[in-house]
């Protein structure tokens, strides 16, 4: 390749980058990425039914982790 295509490649690709961190910074500036109203709207629009779903659920990884320790407790290799 030639010296002036490299120059040119590098040139391109060192001003996309530019662009990329200029829009990033912008985003991050202006709030783009902020979701304020998440947690709001979650607990506005989860009803009783699906609490009680997520505490079972959360009950339920409790005694895997338990059953999970306690096998590995009595883990005991072949000879």
């Amino acid at each position: 390749m030639s010296d002036n295509i490299i120059a040119v490649m590098i040139g391109v690709s060192t001003a996309l980058g530019a662009f990329g961190l200029f829009a990033l910074i912008w985003g991050v500036k202006t709030g783009q990425f902020d979701d304020v109203e998440k947690f709001l709207d979650g607990a506005k629009f989860d009803g009783e039914e699906e609490l009680q779903d997520a505490i079972m659920m959360e009950k339920k990884k409790e005694e895997a982790l338990k059953r999970k320790k306690e096998r590995e407790k009595n883990y005991r290799p072949a000879d």
